[in-house]
């Protein structure tokens, strides 16, 4: 399991019970994980007083914030040069995944270390933390979500960042639907992230699923790759869905490609104990 162990402004500071109690900056959110089947107690009521907001589930199906202080509707958080916007979202969501900086260290590392202009396209893109770090190594990116909000998310991320002058286009589309217009119009990438939903809905409506859409996907990408890709990214939050799958997928698209595959875990230390929390899985592909 590759950890993401660098932060200086979010920590998971305790977990118990189905619950994360993490430090955003400066804001203590306590918030489910579906992980989190052990029990070291109640963590609202063992750090009363110290919790800004907790989401509470609802029975009925999503669920609710019940800010227990003041919180600000919106606040940034840094990761090494990069700088992010974090705000309450439905579904208990905050609009960044901490454990990604595992991967943004491995895609800039490799930007850094190119030696030669690498376009990036970033599909499923979200709020863009990917896509931030690319441009900060160096790299053009293309970001590709169906969701118009999470777009405009990624345009306050970059603009946080100061990298509002770097080279990247924001695409509100269905992904399979740009990379096959992309073939058409013979552009090509050096390296491609993905991190595709178990389900989910394109902009015109376009239904997504993961067991049945995601290797046509991949097929699709292979076409809009150059001839030496610097990386191609799979991330996953899918239940059930093996790491291993992923390395198979990328192993018969990349059969003909000299390069090293990996796949594996990825996670968080719990802080003041010898736990990790497991966030979810990769397969990468690699010159």
């Amino acid at each position: 399991m590759k950890l993401a162990t660098e932060w200086n402004e979010y920590e998971i500071i305790d977990a118990s019970n189905g619950m994360k109690l993490e430090r955003w900056g400066k804001t203590i959110l306590l918030r489910p994980d579906p992980q989190i089947i052990w029990n070291k107690g109640d963590l609202e009521e063992t750090y009363r007083g110290k919790i800004d907001a907790v989401y509470h589930r609802s029975n009925k199906g999503g669920g609710a914030w019940e800010n227990k202080k003041p919180t600000p509707g919106s606040w940034k958080i840094s990761y090494k040069n990069l700088t992010f916007c974090i705000k309450q979202m439905g579904f208990k969501h905050t609009g960044l995944f901490p454990e990604q900086a595992v991967n943004w260290d491995f895609m800039m590392d490799k930007i850094k270390n190119s030696h030669r202009p690498i376009s990036v396209l970033n599909l499923f893109a979200y709020t863009g933390g990917a896509s931030v770090a690319c441009l900060a190594a160096g790299a053009s990116v293309v970001h590709v979500d169906s969701s118009r909000g999470m777009v405009d998310w990624c345009k306050e991320n970059v603009k946080a960042s100061g990298l509002e002058e770097k080279p990247i286009r924001y695409m509100v589309d269905d992904v399979l639907k740009f990379v096959l217009r992309e073939a058409r119009r013979g552009h090509k990438y050096d390296a491609i992230i993905m991190d595709p939903p178990s389900y989910g809905r394109g902009a015109n409506g376009e239904v997504w699923d993961i067991e049945r859409d995601l290797d046509p996907l991949l097929e699709a990408c292979m076409n809009i790759l150059v001839d030496d890709p610097l990386f191609f990214l799979i991330n996953s939050y899918t239940t059930g869905l093996s790491s291993e799958v992923l390395g198979n997928l990328l192993k018969i698209h990349f059969k003909t490609h000299s390069g090293t595959i990996t796949t594996g875990e990825i996670g968080i230390p719990i802080q003041n104990s010898n736990l990790v929390l497991p966030c979810g899985i990769y397969g990468r592909y690699e010159k």
